[in-house]
């Protein structure tokens, strides 16, 4: 639940303010409003905002504290992240907070992060879902158990999930090199904490952290989606206005971090293969102005294809590949760029190269195309993340917690306004070797240190800020089974042979999502194919007889839209998200990509390279190389074939040996329209038009090769409990797998699922998790699933199981795993369990077709299986219809005991006292 380390260059955007009182007789007032966001305060200083979309057919509500881990005091590292576990033990009136959220199908998490921490659930938009949620909130800022019992197994589950950090040498080289950076500063600590601090906090300390920070005045609601807004802040006020501050009062005195004088470095050894060089600089706060023009600078610098670090290390065969990401915090910030090397390349080379980069921006300084070009890139991400309110509603929290929220449109604005001489002065000011670490001390006669001033009076910045008109609000679009069909248009292209489904409706934003399918061949034609579908599709997108690489980037990003290539086995699929204004000239630059690629050897070499990189540094990993082994254990088929499961070497082997000219051939062989494709697009659309393009593009568009699905018939898995062994990994993981014979068109099905989302779905509500997180407290991820083959024909259907724990538990996730398994099959369900999970599984379906992205591929898969949103609608009548006789009878006849099951685990269980633990296991 801990966020992880992301780039805050995806930002959004907001509108309008006045500040007038909402009901002079209520505790409710009204303040800013910016582009269909408004602020509202409770007496108590409870700040709520409020951001109605009826098109979205789903509820967020998402509570902001503002406190993370740069809170935390001596002894206390890591314990605002230990809280928002704690804050999940639940209450006196909700005393199974996982159970509730999975009971009303919720999409639920928390956050902690520097500055702030969340708590968030996305929920099907009924009356009743709203006021529980808010109802939960309230409950829990101040009625949390945050018991020494719960303490004691979760403080284990914090600590395996710090443990699955220590896993990464990408991650601990970071920690590392921030934790360098910073004297004083508590930015320079990871917000999971430090291990011992983890281990040994005091009940009391955690309770007096609890009682000092979640108060009213220190929190941000904010709901977002389809819901009534004076009903909602009649609620509000109902559930929050009586809780009472504590009488002290919060006081937030910041550390400021004294100037760097010199560069730093940081060398870290450990097991693992692939090499990693970085860089820090310090930065200046969010709100700063200059925050944007860094953010500029970061684009230009790390961008693929076309940033100028990306240019030298990349595509100077000098690295596999390098990100970078900036926090937008509320005290002065960092910029952090990590460069993979692969260990058949310089690490020092690499690291000349990156240095030489960044320190020669000072004589080749960013220009103004540059410039357009990251503010094109930027504003694709802030546009499409505005038009999606369940996502506002949670990112919303890193401006919060930078400050104020409506720092996310002046930050945009900032950006839409950012010049090359702004970007250059601020290269000028913090990327400089002073300020960075890397390494080494260097003396100096006369050192250049930055001093990076607060920023002051952000309510000041903030006060008078109007924003840009708002979006349109969309349609209320009722996502019933039966509306859904009969919106759906469906038919066959004639000439061009495409079979579509079109769903016309008005989204918030005018927003078009477009899912296109060709599908092509047989198993004999696909055979020793090796990696050429994926790469074939990968490529598609590096470059046309038309456009360059760069000028496809550049054209989605002018267009404020994005399509995506993937490919497998004789299907290719590219997924369209653009608007009603610029669909078709963004359909347009797709049909180039398909129908006109290059196949650029330069570019074929890098996405090698990343992925061999990526391959070196997985090898050691446990869930990667147990995930592998459990593919090895049950490979049916022989080499060669499309569903064949590839040792580490052989798919080392494979990569290599993919060749621009083979790449060619299989577009030559299976690229185009043969007897199978199909289009489906959700949103503001012309449905005709839509005919019309992909008749005249894909008529003459043919492939000779009909297809013919490649069979995955059922097969016995072949128990197994297997040791694998990956030295100086301080997480272990363990994956077990149970085939069986069923298809979704099965009368089991439907209590499969039910079974399923009991055994080891929902969330941290299963009997998997329970069991191993909730009591035995060892590990910070398990769960399990049943997944139902989609296919009547082959019904290769399968459970899974699996936990990321510490080595010295294995034995005790084994018991667990065993003694959960048996006791299911034994005792089945309660009815309360039913009862729950129904309710929860209903909603969550609601939910999935309410986002357009998932309800295409349903309808998608739909049209392949010559079937319609009956079949889902007949699914949900059997699965409110369940008794937990139906459930009971189905788990004893599909759910095996764990000897039964292919069982992998991967660790460092070379320890003796560990070994001789885990050797009790068989």
């Amino acid at each position: 639940m801990r966020k992880i380390n992301q780039s805050v260059k995806l930002v959004f955007s907001l509108l309008f303010l006045v500040a007038v009182n909402f009901n002079t007789d209520a505790q409710v007032t009204q303040g800013a409003s910016v582009e269909g966001i408004t602020e509202y305060s409770l007496k108590n200083g409870l700040k709520i905002l409020l951001f109605p979309d009826n098109s979205a057919q789903t509820i967020t509500v998402n509570i902001t504290y503002m406190v993370g881990s740069r809170h935390e005091g001596y002894g206390e590292k890591g314990m605002a992240h230990l809280l928002e576990h704690m804050v999940f033990k639940g209450t006196p009136n909700h005393p199974n907070i996982p159970e509730e959220l999975s009971s009303h199908g919720a999409r639920p998490n928390g956050t902690t992060w520097y500055d702030r921490t969340n708590y968030f659930e996305t929920f099907n938009a009924t009356d009743e879902n709203l006021e529980w949620a808010l109802d939960l909130e309230a409950d829990r800022m101040v009625n949390s158990y945050i018991a020494k019992k719960d303490l004691e197994s979760e403080f284990s589950v914090v600590r395996n999930e710090f443990e699955s950090g220590e896993n990464s040498p990408t991650g601990v080289l970071m920690e590392k090199v921030i934790s360098s950076a910073y004297l004083w500063h508590n930015y320079g600590n990871s917000t999971i904490g430090n291990r011992s601090d983890i281990e040994r906090v005091p009940i009391e300390n955690l309770q007096a952290f609890y009682k000092k920070y979640y108060r009213p005045d220190n929190a941000i609601l904010m709901v977002t989606g389809k819901f009534d807004k004076d009903k909602t802040l009649e609620l509000i006020e109902k559930k929050f206005s009586g809780i009472k501050n504590p009488d002290t009062p919060l006081r937030d005195i910041p550390t400021i971090e004294p100037a760097q004088d010199g560069e730093k470095r940081v060398s870290l050894s450990r097991v693992g293969d692939l090499q990693i060089v970085s860089a820090l600089y310090h930065t200046p706060a969010g709100s700063h102005e200059d925050a944007a023009a860094l953010a500029i600078a970061e684009e230009i610098l790390t961008n693929e294809p076309s940033g100028r670090l990306y240019k030298a290390l990349v595509d100077g065969k000098k690295s596999s590949g390098i990100w970078s990401f900036t926090p937008f915090t509320k005290e002065p910030s960092f910029f952090y760029i990590n460069v993979d090397v692969p260990s058949d390349k310089s690490l020092a080379e690499a690291e000349k190269t990156l240095l030489g980069t960044l320190d020669g921006l000072a004589k080749n300084p960013v220009t103004a195309e540059e410039v357009n070009r990251a503010k094109a890139n930027i504003g694709k991400q802030i546009d499409q993340i505005f038009r999606n309110s369940s996502y506002l509603g949670t990112y919303m929290s890193e401006f919060i917690g930078a400050g104020d929220w409506r720092l996310a449109f002046i930050f945009r604005d900032r950006i839409e306004n950012m010049t090359a001489d702004k970007v250059n002065a601020a290269i000028q000011r913090y990327l400089i070797n002073t300020n960075r670490t890397v390494g080494n001390f260097v003396p100096s006669k006369k050192p250049i240190r930055v001093e990076i001033e607060h920023t002051e009076n952000i309510g000041d910045l903030v006060a008078n800020y109007k924003g840009k008109e708002a979006l349109d609000a969309g349609e209320v679009f009722d996502v019933s089974y039966e509306n859904i069909q009969n919106r759906l248009q469906t038919g066959t292209l004639s000439k061009s042979n495409i079979e579509y489904g079109f769903i016309n409706k008005d989204n918030r934003g005018k927003t078009v999502r477009v899912n296109f399918t060709m599908r092509t061949g047989n198993v004999d034609q696909l055979m020793n194919k090796g990696r050429l579908a994926n790469y074939t599709a990968r490529m598609l997108n590096k470059g046309t007889k038309t456009n360059s690489r760069q000028d496809i980037e550049d054209k989605l990003s002018a267009l404020k839209s994005s399509v995506y290539f993937s490919g497998n086995n004789g299907r290719v699929y590219a997924y369209v998200t653009s608007t009603e204004d610029d669909l078709m000239a963004t359909l347009a630059l797709m049909t180039d990509m398909l129908k006109n690629p290059t196949f650029d050897a330069t570019e074929l070499e890098k996405l090698k390279t990343q992925d061999l990189a990526s391959l070196e540094e997985s090898k050691n990993e446990p869930q990667s190389v147990v995930s592998r082994q459990i593919g090895l254990l049950n490979n049916n088929f022989p080499k060669g074939h499309p569903n064949y499961t590839m040792t580490y070497d052989e798919e080392v082997a494979a990569i290599k040996a993919v060749t621009v000219d083979a790449v060619k051939a299989y577009y030559k062989d299976f690229y185009g329209i043969s007897d199978n494709a199909s289009v489906v697009a959700i949103g503001n659309l012309d449905e005709q038009k839509l005919k019309d393009y992909f008749e005249k593009e894909y008529g003459s568009f043919k492939n000779n090769k009909p297809y013919t699905e490649i069979a995955n018939p059922y097969k016995a898995n072949k128990p197994a409990n297997e040791q694998i062994l990956t030295p100086d990994k301080k997480n272990a993981f363990t994956l077990g797998i149970l085939s069986f014979e069923a298809s979704q068109y099965d009368d089991d099905y439907a209590a499969l699922q039910v079974a399923g989302e009991i055994f080891g779905g929902g969330f941290l509500n299963s009997r998997i998790a329970t069991r191993l997180r909730q009591q035995d407290g060892v590990s910070y991820g398990a769960g399990g699933n049943v997944g139902v083959d989609g296919d009547p024909k082959d019904k290769n259907s399968s459970m899974y199981v699996y936990a990321i724990y510490n080595p010295e538990n294995a034995a005790k996730v084994q018991q667990g795993f065993r003694e959960e398994i048996a006791r299911f099959i034994k005792d089945g369900i309660t009815q309360e369990e039913l009862t729950n999970v129904v309710n929860g599984w209903v909603q969550e379906q609601n939910v999935s077709r309410a986002k357009d992205n998932e309800l295409a591929t349903t309808v998608g898969n739909n049209m392949y299986y010559d079937r319609d949103m009956n079949f889902q609608k007949d699914i949900e009548a059997k699965v409110k219809a369940l008794t937990v006789d139906d459930v009971n009878k189905v788990i004893k006849q599909y759910f095996k005991e764990f000897d039964k099951w292919s069982v992998v685990n991967g660790g460092d269980f070379e320890n003796p006292e560990i070994k001789n633990k885990s050797e009790k296991v068989d």
